[in-house]
């Protein structure tokens, strides 16, 4: 999906002559998943491809081992996906794509609890599911801050291995501990796996959801459908918000014909317009600069505002987001085998933050389950 998006970038810039008279070239390598492969993919790009500029890698487990390589050639890079890097590199040539902004590993679990809390009556208790693996443990870190701000009782806290396939005997445990509200910290390949299992077991807590990477992927929810009806959900671009940025709906467009042409997530709202801005920023930074100069372009990038097809928005001096846009979504009257139905929001209303709230928590999850 990123290299989809960052094709389309590089053809657009192109049709307009290039950067700085000359056309972008992309030099992509895959890391096979493999963390370990990182550091020397960044050494080659640097050392023998000589590239110019640098962006990625993707996901938290992969920036991090990239970084020291980075660092140590005194390059820019913008990541995408990545969580906290620079809590540990502190370093001010990296710049992150992706929402989260000053709330870091927070973003996945504050909305979710303002909105539990916000109910009556309150819940109380609440049980707690993550993968043991780097991003879930952060994020399940944010949860456990959150879960004492809002002094709520923690009656359930486990890890699962990554490679688990079957939920069934932890989903039944979850349903045990009998909580208010749950709250999963999960990657893409669990997420169906859970959500099963916890349909299967009866499971049916007050509130149900949290930070469920795999339903932000549109043939997981195809697959779901109803199943996935209740969950509570965040999301750093939501269907909902596409009309009212300007130019998100026609890349979103143009985006979509490529995308089923490749075989990939035809709406694509979770990581296309990240990895198009990413481009949206490197033009705007060297134009504005005149530069191909990593320090130059880093500086002029911590003092600009940017207007892109993911949103406007601006960097703080750790290279996040200086204000989260993360927003948390319900899934309401989801109809079995119909991808149209994501499209424009309607089956996931943003219910937090306020100012961009397109619909109302259908509360408790029982309720919105039989919907």
């Amino acid at each position: 999906m990123i290299s989809t998006a960052l094709e389309m970038w590089r053809d657009d810039v192109n049709a307009k002559g290039g950067l700085l008279g000359r056309p972008v070239e992309l030099v992509i390598y895959d890391d096979q998943s493999t963390p370990a492969n990182v550091p020397a993919i960044y050494t080659k790009l640097v050392t023998l491809d000589k590239v110019d500029l640098l962006l990625g890698p993707y996901g938290t487990n992969f920036v991090a081992p990239a970084m020291p390589t980075i660092m140590a050639h005194n390059k820019m890079t913008i990541s995408f996906t990545a969580i906290g890097i620079n809590d540990k590199f502190k370093y001010d040539k990296y710049f992150s794509m992706v929402s989260v902004g000053p709330d870091g590993v927070h973003a996945f679990s504050r909305g979710f609890f303002e909105i539990a809390m916000a109910q009556k009556p309150q819940p109380e208790t609440v049980a707690m599911l993550a993968a043991d693996a780097e991003f879930a443990r952060s994020a399940a870190d944010g949860a456990r801050d959150e879960i004492k701000k809002h002094r709520l009782k923690l009656v359930y806290d486990q890890s699962y291995p990554p490679q688990t396939t079957d939920f069934s005997a932890v989903m039944r445990a979850v349903r045990a501990a009998n909580a208010d509200v749950v709250w999963i910290g999960a990657y893409p390949p669990d997420n169906v796996g859970i959500i099963r299992a916890a349909d299967e077991t009866g499971l049916s807590p007050k509130i149900f959801g949290g930070a469920m990477i795999g339903m932000l992927v549109t043939p997981l929810k195809v697959q779901l459908g109803p199943v996935a009806n209740g969950l509570l959900i965040g999301e750093n671009f939501a269907a909902a918000q596409a009309q009212s940025i300007p130019g998100a709906a026609d890349f979103l467009k143009r985006y979509g014909v490529k995308a089923s042409a490749a075989g990939i997530d035809p709406l694509g709202f979770a990581w296309g317009p990240f990895a198009y801005s990413a481009g949206q920023v490197l033009m705007q930074a060297v134009t504005e600069t005149k530069s191909l100069d990593h320090a130059k372009l880093a500086a002029y990038m911590h003092q600009a505002k940017f207007d892109a097809v993911a949103g406007s928005f601006s960097f703080a001096s750790d290279g996040e987001w200086a204000q989260s846009r993360q927003v948390w979504t319900q899934f309401q009257n989801v109809q079995p085998n119909n991808l149209d139905q994501f499209r424009d929001g309607k089956v996931q209303p943003i219910i937090w933050p306020a100012d961009a709230k397109t619909g109302n928590l259908i509360y408790p999850y029982a309720e919105a389950k039989k919907k």
